[in-house]
């Protein structure tokens, strides 16, 4: 059971039955009366993001949110097909669901899916992803702005900015936490 004081940004709880994370918090303590939490919330099934004020005594209960290893297998329509690595079964999110993670989710990527009582609702990619560029304009020697770049299409259909010198066909690291690029990777 949280308190309003253990409100921080990130916490996950459950309030009216449905599972909301804080993104934002801020503590707020009038000259007279109750301290207040001012929050901003986010509920992890819909997405919807709302602000929600909190006096300092109420209370919430802990979500029932469970981490599981899976791999994902492929694509249907905007369906996206799941595997639990240890029981090998088999679990379908929404294009919703997956969020920005389908960018660099290519076949048999590991990562781990949250559940809310037995359903699952989001996706957590590992911190970097490899991947291959399919489409990039060739480079032209001497073409050295300081700060260049240029776009690259990955297997994924990800649109992404490297520096000029990357060719198609390279294999790049990319950070899933912000979508940009941090280093070719040798095969």
């Amino acid at each position: 059971m949280y308190e309003a004081s253990d409100l921080r940004k990130g916490l996950k709880f459950e309030m009216d039955g449905e599972p909301y994370i804080v993104v934002q918090f801020q503590f707020v303590k009038p000259g007279k009366g109750q301290a207040l939490y001012k929050t901003r919330l986010k509920n992890m099934v819909t997405g919807v993001q709302f602000e929600r004020t909190f006096r300092s005594g109420d209370k919430f209960n802990e979500a029932n949110l469970e981490e599981h290893e899976m791999e994902y297998l492929y694509s249907e329509g905007n369906k996206f097909c799941f595997m639990n690595t240890t029981s090998y079964e088999q679990e379908f999110l929404s294009e919703d669901q997956v969020g920005e993670a389908k960018d660099f989710m290519k076949e048999n990527t590991v990562c781990n899916v949250l559940f809310f009582e037995d359903t699952p609702i989001g996706v957590s990619l590992p911190n970097f992803a490899d991947l291959k560029i399919v489409e990039a304009e060739p480079w032209a020697k001497g073409d050295t702005a300081s700060g260049s770049t240029k776009p690259v299409k990955l297997e994924t259909g990800y649109m992404v900015q490297v520096p000029p010198f990357i060719e198609e066909g390279e294999l790049i690291r990319i950070d899933t936490r912000t979508g940009e690029y941090v280093e070719r990777v040798k095969e």
